[in-house]
């Protein structure tokens, strides 16, 4: 008996010291982010849906490939250190913990679209704290398909023409009446906001930005690195106030 006890210990430790050991692994890598560069945060939590977070990731992230640009420093933030699981399953790893975590200054925030966007989400209090907090000094605020119920929650799309995912823009209507929510278009930007259907129409919104900030040679030269035909006038869009800010 005292054998199984010391043994039970044993193992207690070990088990102790090894979610120690991982967690301390896992705070510990952050991202490099390069001065000068546009710091570009990707919202995530469990349940998000791949594309609207790997679409508008790889355009951005591959901005740091092109000469003479301001690039982009892109990283990943969430209620937890620890992984999150999409909703079709992929086990991603923030890169911090914005409850806890000292953030950078976040000059772009991506919202990708998550399994509770329309309901749990919107009652999440402190995540929409945060959405409210970054959006005040950052220069662009984006979301694909129901990433854009979150930002409503937060009342970030007053007085702001916006869209979301084809199928869910009723639903947004009903939820949010006071809203100008648009059908017929893949995404739309007023102000410092860019709301997209989602997708793989994900990519044409990011793809649209990339524009905005950088001209059109260097938005085709990054839709060409992912295969993509890049021609602005072909995507249904609305712009309604462009952002004017310093590049």
């Amino acid at each position: 008996m005292k054998f199984l006890s010391l043994l039970f210990a044993a193992i207690l430790f070990i088990n102790c010291n090894h979610k120690e050991s991982t967690t301390s692994k896992i705070k510990s890598q952050l991202p490099e982010l390069v001065e000068g560069r546009y710091n570009v945060a990707f919202l995530i939590m469990d349940g998000t849906f791949n594309t609207e977070f790997t679409a508008p990731f790889d355009i951005f992230q591959h901005t740091k490939y092109r000469e003479n640009i301001k690039a982009m420093n892109v990283f990943i933030v969430a209620n937890t250190n620890q992984p999150i699981t999409t909703f079709e399953g992929v086990r991603i790893l923030p890169d911090y913990n914005y409850l806890i975590d000292s953030l950078p200054k976040i000059d772009i925030l991506v919202v990708p679209s998550a399994e509770h966007h329309l309901d749990t989400d919107l009652e999440d209090k402190p995540m929409i704290d945060f959405l409210k907090k970054v959006a005040k000094d950052a220069l662009y605020v984006t979301s694909h398909c129901d990433g854009a119920f979150v930002l409503a929650k937060a009342g970030l799309l007053e007085n702001t023409v916006s869209t979301t995912f084809p199928s869910d823009i009723d639903k947004m209507r009903a939820m949010f009446p006071n809203l100008d929510i648009r059908k017929e278009v893949l995404f739309v930007h007023d102000k410092k906001y860019i709301t997209s259907a989602g997708g793989a129409k994900s990519f044409e919104a990011a793809l649209y930005l990339s524009e905005v900030l950088y001209g059109k040679e260097i938005a085709k030269s990054l839709a060409k690195g992912l295969v993509i035909d890049w021609n602005v006038d072909d995507v249904p869009h609305l712009v309604v106030t462009p952002n004017n800010t310093d590049k």
